[in-house]
């Protein structure tokens, strides 16, 4: 039982297995991610959790510096494990630490990008994947550009209510444009991405070829057909997942800058995770998510269970599996 644990309270600090679960009080001690240990070191690490606290580049309400803290806080709930619907702790199998957030002088904007490649370059060349927690969707762009270093042109798996592919030919830092930028570049192979949940079009925006997802045709589908669709899209190429809170309907994300109606339950978006299991994943990012609009820590706690959701799958892909429950 958690009273006997040595190191009880502040397991962000205080671990010394990077693997397992120290249960603690929800509410209490320091707001790592699922109590996943604040480091640096990244020996015998596999997945490292970092915020990118940035939101200077959004066309409506900002707020999502907020964001990383604020989904840890809320991943606090939740870091008791096993969880459902894996019934397995992702933690047995995966070695997850707390990163820290990357920083960067807010006076200089234009320094941004490079300082947030150089961060996810500096885990990813040490072969650990990265999750991402976001700030604006605009920090996928240099998060992307550094995994396309080791690993070539990316497919894109974007969950979303935009495309994020208006006009531009470059130099822009907004949130709306960077995967057209990231196209152009080479960044992401547009043949073998797939964005999910859109319902929102803007003059000039092109499909690149890329497959899109309406969130109608979303909600007339079973989750089995979408997570199908994704994985023949994707057809074994690496992927990067990037999943902006704003895919989901406003009732369940009110907290993000461009809530539009109409949008994937918490349910649905879950369910669809759940059967990627064939997709080999480079990393993957939550951005969005914006604390100052949501009283009740709603978003936040749909953007950490997403988040959780993707290391249940990354461990399920690793060789864990669940134990049904017994009488």
């Amino acid at each position: 039982m958690w009273e006997k644990d040595a190191e009880i309270g502040d397991a962000a600090f205080r671990r010394s297995d990077l693997k397992g679960t120290t249960i603690e009080a929800t509410y209490a001690g320091a707001s790592s991610f699922m109590r996943r240990k604040y480091t640096r070191e990244l020996e015998g690490v596999d997945i490292a959790v970092t915020g990118i606290p940035f939101d200077q580049s959004v066309t409506n309400r900002p707020g999502t510096r907020f964001g990383p803290e604020g989904v840890r806080r809320a991943s606090r709930h939740n870091a008791w494990g096993p969880y459902w619907p894996w019934m397995f702790d992702p933690f047995d199998t995966l070695a997850v630490v707390d990163y820290g957030d990357c920083f960067f002088d807010w006076g200089r904007k234009e320094d941004v990008p490079s300082v947030i490649e150089d961060h996810i370059a500096e885990i990813v060349g040490q072969d650990v994947s990265t999750l991402v927690l976001g700030g604006d969707h605009f920090v996928t762009y240099p998060v992307l550009k550094a995994y396309a270093k080791k690993y070539g042109p990316l497919s894109l798996i974007q969950f979303d209510a935009h495309r994020d592919v208006e006009p531009e030919d470059g130099g822009r830092i907004d949130h709306g444009t960077m995967f057209n930028i990231a196209i152009q570049e080479g960044i992401i192979d547009p043949a073998r991405s797939i964005q999910v949940g859109i319902r929102t079009t803007y003059h000039g925006e092109r499909t690149y070829g890329m497959k899109i997802v309406y969130a109608d045709q979303v909600h007339e589908a079973s989750a089995q057909d979408i997570a199908n669709e994704i994985q023949d899209v994707v057809a074994g190429h690496k992927a990067y997942l990037t999943f902006d809170i704003d895919c989901l309907d406003p009732a369940y994300a009110p907290g993000t800058g461009t809530p539009v109606p109409g949008g994937l339950t918490t349910h649905q978006a879950l369910s669809i995770l759940h059967k990627l299991t064939d997709v080999d994943f480079a990393g993957m990012d939550v951005v969005e998510v914006s604390p100052p609009y949501d009283h009740a820590e709603t978003t936040s706690l749909a953007a950490a269970a997403i988040a959780l959701d993707y290391l249940c799958l990354r461990a399920w892909q690793a060789g864990a599996r669940g134990t049904a429950l017994s009488d």
